[in-house]
């Protein structure tokens, strides 16, 4: 009997949802899962009619991190020939089109990393997120330790990674992490939803909006001309396109754009 692929992708009109599959060990990663993922999130980001990507786990959990029996027996779990997309084909895999989570119950360890990494996440109320690394003797490597700190305030992070405890969903929400809590069975059709506003908006202002604000992180003050010049060469292209040209067009003509992408 064959497996089933560790990640699949499955598209839903412009919205693609990426399905870590590996039910039985809770999607924990192993080479398998990490090769699979980032095909499915490289088949995303080509795919011109594809516009806004939902990560999920199948069964009872989104992902419980790395496969530790794997690790024991020696496996590499990155993906076969792409170290640089990082832990589970996808930490480390930076696509340009928006990346949401729909985080359906435990999400521990590279759990939480691969939500940290997504641009916006929706979590189930019963959901646990955490780095407990610290608690065996290991730390967060796969972008715990980078990205928390500069999700949430400084010291709520510390919290989190020195001591190893889990945070619910309440608090996740109250700190800011994610952007919707929902009960469990509604955490994919929700993400679902945000997926299909943001795809109803024009996709060059909508990737060149993501790539703006993730690469202002590279430079100083929000008044240094070199932030601002960056800004200009990102969104010159958005304003001489097509789409803008169309988007005043049905505003002034009461319509719905009828949007081309370039």
């Amino acid at each position: 009997m064959l497996e089933s692929p560790a990640a699949v992708l499955e598209r839903r009109g412009p919205i693609a949802v990426i399905t870590l599959n590996r039910p039985g060990a809770l999607n924990a990663v192993n080479g398998a899962l990490s090769t699979a993922a980032g095909l499915a999130l490289d088949e995303f980001a080509r795919d011109r009619e594809l516009r806004v990507a939902v990560i999920t786990g199948a069964g009872r959990a989104f992902c419980a991190g790395a496969d530790l029996k794997a690790l024991a027996a020696g496996e590499r779990i990155h993906a076969e020939g792409h170290e640089e997309w990082g832990f589970a084909g996808l930490v480390k895999h930076f696509v340009d089109k928006p990346v949401i989570a729909a985080v359906n119950g435990f999400a521990l360890g590279g759990g939480t990393e691969i939500m940290l990494a997504c641009d916006l996440a929706v979590l189930a109320d019963d959901a646990k997120l955490g780095l407990p690394e610290v608690k065996r003797g290991l730390a967060a490597a796969a972008g715990g330790l980078l990205r928390l700190p500069r999700q949430i305030p400084l010291k709520l992070a510390l919290g989190v990674v020195l001591t190893g405890e889990p945070i619910d969903a309440a608090t996740a929400a109250r700190w800011g992490l994610v952007n919707r809590v929902v009960p469990a069975a509604e955490v994919l059709d929700t993400a679902l939803e945000l997926a299909a506003r943001i795809a109803a908006n024009a996709p060059l202002p909508v990737r060149a909006s993501k790539r703006v604000a993730y690469r202002a992180a590279d430079f100083g003050a929000d008044w240094s001309d070199e932030l601002w010049e960056m800004n200009a060469a990102e969104l010159g292209p958005v304003f001489r396109s097509g789409d803008a040209r169309e988007g005043a067009r049905a505003f002034a003509e009461k319509r719905t754009p009828q949007w081309r992408g370039e």
